[in-house]
């Protein structure tokens, strides 16, 4: 019976990337069945963007109760991580890094979901040409940063993409210039800035009956 549990905590782990030592946070499954691994890629952080930001921990305690473990990193230089940010180019690599780690600890684990926001949706859309379709079950990216990037990559047809009506920071005409050649549909949240400032359980809430549409 895949019931839930009580609610996991996050845990703080150490581990080896290719430009040194990355802090990530794991929160476990709170199914007692894993049905697979989730990595969470966190905002910018030039401007203040961490494992702690609360889009990036609503996401992975969404995915914890769907039955994934989530892994959030701090990429590249960011807190106790070492190297030097490069801006999206090598952060791709930190996190395949922490792929390697989490199917290592996780062999069961058959399922994987790529999930960030904002800076987070260019390094997971980077690593998601790089994998195999059948590799990753979907894709999560709220506020893509669509308009700081000249080279946001597509991604698959099925991804869920979310955005808020009012975002300063990526404009939605943006994130529609980019989907619109895709023919990819945006889930818009009225009334909505960059960070979901008051409505991060409504943010939750859509990501949860998104992905049990998918079964």
């Amino acid at each position: 019976m895949n019931a839930p549990r009580k609610a996991p905590s996050f845990e703080l782990l150490e581990i080896a990337g290719p430009a040194g030592k990355l802090e990530c946070l794991r929160l476990d499954s709170a199914l007692e069945t894993l049905r697979g691994i989730a990595l969470v890629a966190h905002p910018n952080p030039t401007e203040g963007g961490t494992f702690t930001n609360k889009i990036v921990h609503t996401l992975a305690k969404t995915l914890s109760r769907l039955g994934y473990v989530a892994y959030c990193p701090n990429l590249r230089g960011v807190g106790n991580s070492e190297g030097e940010h490069s801006r999206g180019k090598e952060e791709p690599d930190d996190m395949a890094a922490v792929l390697a780690f989490a199917r290592a600890a996780h062999p069961e684990a058959g399922k994987l979901v790529l999930a960030g926001f904002s800076f987070g949706t260019y390094v997971q859309s980077q690593l998601r040409a790089r994998l195999g379709d059948d590799e990753v079950e979907g894709m999560i990216l709220v506020g893509p940063a669509t308009s700081r990037y000249s080279d946001f990559p597509p991604v698959p047809a099925d991804t869920l993409v979310i955005h808020g009506e009012e975002d300063e920071v990526v404009a939605l005409a943006s994130v529609f210039d980019w989907a619109r050649p895709q023919q990819l549909p945006v889930i818009v949240v009225p009334g909505v800035g960059h960070f979901f400032h008051g409505r991060l359980m409504q943010l939750g809430e859509i990501v949860d009956r998104q992905w049990r549409l998918r079964g």
